[in-house]
């Protein structure tokens, strides 16, 4: 099934840039009778495998919503356990990152997390920096609301400090103070385990995205399901405001 799948993808009409809010993983490890932690354990496994078959695709970015800012009001063993598997798959995930030419990238109020994970994370940045394959962007502490008032907090230091005139911000000068200012936006946002919500994931980057949502749980997901979010993407017209005939007759010009 998954070759079929794979033939089916027009490699020409490919998302530069997926974003994928990885849920599920808790309800998932629930209906086996395990605890949330076993989810998150097996959800690494999915993020193994995707980020492999993105890389393999020619994808350029991906964005996995791996950790909310609301996250941190979850239970405390849950929180401890969650930073933990994420400094061991870090310290794991970084030679095989190295190998498939990845870099890692990180998104987010990295100043709450605790000093050993983000320590970690440091050095697995700089170890990946010279990497030019796949742009592996993990939102960690992240939340859009988060990242839009800190935007324009910075914005307001500068006007203050006479580097901006109000006058002239614009859409551009607000996009290049957001944490993704050196990144495309998303066009295909994938949700995983039947939830139909962004969940304060780029909300401002989402605005012309493909949303895709599937009733898979994260833990379940792998590289067919990728390709079929892709192939509706791919059958999906994207007008950005504009008619279906302005698109169509766009096309046969270029």
């Amino acid at each position: 099934m998954q070759e079929g799948l794979l033939d089916r993808i027009d490699k020409d009409q490919l998302p530069q840039h997926i974003a994928i809010i990885m849920d599920g993983n808790g309800r998932w490890a629930e209906e086996k009778g395990q605890d949330r932690l076993y989810g998150h354990f097996h959800g690494v496994e999915s993020v193994r495998d995707i980020v492999e078959g993105s890389a393999e695709l020619g994808i350029r970015y991906l964005t996995l919503y791996a950790f909310s800012t609301e996250n941190w009001d979850r239970p405390q063993p849950e929180v401890d356990g969650l930073m933990s598997l994420l400094v061991e798959t870090i310290h794991k995930e970084v030679p095989i990152l190295n190998k498939n030419n990845i870099r890692l990238h990180v998104i987010g109020d990295l100043k709450m997390l605790p000093e050993f994970a983000h320590e970690e994370l440091k050095e697995a940045l700089a170890k990946t920096a010279h990497n030019t394959g796949l742009n592996l962007i993990m939102a960690l502490s992240y939340s859009s609301r988060w990242e839009l008032v800190n935007a324009v907090k910075n914005i307001g230091l500068d006007v203050q400090a006479g580097k901006i005139d109000p006058a002239a911000i614009t859409q551009d000068t607000l996009q290049q103070y957001l944490s993704t200012s050196q990144f495309p936006d998303p066009e295909l946002m994938i949700r995983t385990s039947g939830e139909y919500r962004i969940s304060n994931f780029l909300l401002y980057q989402l605005a012309y995205a493909e949303l895709y949502f599937t009733n898979t749980r994260w833990p379940d997901f792998r590289k067919h399901n990728l390709y079929e979010a892709i192939i509706d993407f791919q059958g999906r017209e994207r007008r950005f405001g504009k008619t279906g005939n302005q698109i169509q007759e766009e096309t046969q010009l270029a």
